[in-house]
């Protein structure tokens, strides 16, 4: 007698998983994102980690394979993704994550973006005429992106829209008290003069107040060689800084070269989600990224 109910059991746990959106995310920070507005309506993964450069990573067969199977493609957009996303799409046969159709969002699109204008020249390294992509250093603008975000799981997967809007409700909530805890325990690194390794830091630079008086690299994305760290040397004898930001998937060798003989500290920022072992989610991320710039103070 009671198999009948276990058999309507099974299926309706088999209509559940089936209902799962699947989502690929061109980087973590997003991934982390969509799986706080989704939770278990989702299955979330990330073409990239923290330790690749989310300009240049290669469109293996196993993630076209993901794309191909894809309902949504969440990615930054600006040009962030351009050396390998537009072959990943098409690649992967997948109409659904196409440019301009529903199942494709682009965080870029719903924030202000920095840094627009400038030269298109992809000769002068990662440029992004558009805007500087690493919209996501700067935590006040992820509730923009995950109203937005909420809204297109929602249009997705319209059976279960009231779970999103609650999680996204939850989200913005928690948010709006980490930001605010955030910027009063960031208040001393207002106006700190810092060195950067490429464009990732405008943002959180932008939030915080931080002065960037140089970057190391002579063209965005370009290593520097050692003369031109030699003359970068020279310039912060003159204007000086305290600090050498760079991100976890980051050669380290610039920044500790260029820290050894100006005296000063080169900080590793975990960057985005999975950077550091404290930045296991968002929240973990702007935690850690705080703790090691005030550390470098010190």
């Amino acid at each position: 007698m009671y198999k009948p109910l276990l058999l309507l059991v099974f299926l309706l746990i088999s209509q559940t998983a089936q209902a799962a959106l699947n989502v690929l995310a061109c980087e973590p920070e997003w991934a982390s994102l969509t799986q706080e507005l989704a939770g278990d309506l989702a299955r979330v993964t990330s073409a990239t980690t923290a330790r690749q450069d989310p300009h240049h990573i290669e469109a293996r067969p196993s993630l076209i394979a993901r794309a191909r199977n894809a309902d949504l493609l969440v990615c930054t957009g600006a040009d962030l993704e351009i050396g390998w996303l537009p072959l990943l799409q098409r690649e992967a046969g997948n109409a659904r994550i196409q440019l301009g159709q529903p199942g494709y969002f682009a965080a870029a699109e719903q924030v202000r973006l920095l840094e627009k204008g400038g030269s298109a020249d992809r000769a002068q390294g990662d440029v992004h005429p558009g805007g500087n992509p690493h919209l996501h250093a700067d935590p006040r603008n992820l509730p923009k992106v995950a109203h937005a975000l909420a809204q297109r799981l929602a249009q997705l997967d319209p059976a279960n829209a009231t779970r999103y809007a609650a999680r996204n409700q939850d989200f913005q909530k928690r948010m709006s008290t980490a930001l605010a805890r955030w910027e009063k325990d960031a208040a001393g690194l207002r106006g700190v003069p810092v060195v950067v390794q490429h464009k990732s830091w405008s943002y959180l630079a932008d939030w915080l107040g931080l002065k960037v008086v140089a970057d190391l690299e002579p063209r965005p994305g370009i290593e520097p060689s050692v003369s031109y760290l030699a003359s970068l040397l020279e310039r912060l004898k003159a204007q000086p800084a305290r600090m050498i930001l760079r991100a976890a998937y980051q050669s380290p060798k610039p920044a500790e070269w260029l820290a050894e003989r100006a005296g000063i500290k080169a900080v590793e920022l975990p960057y985005t989600v999975g950077g550091s072992a404290a930045a296991q989610d968002l929240f973990g991320l702007f935690d850690d990224t705080l703790a090691k710039l005030k550390a470098g103070l010190q």
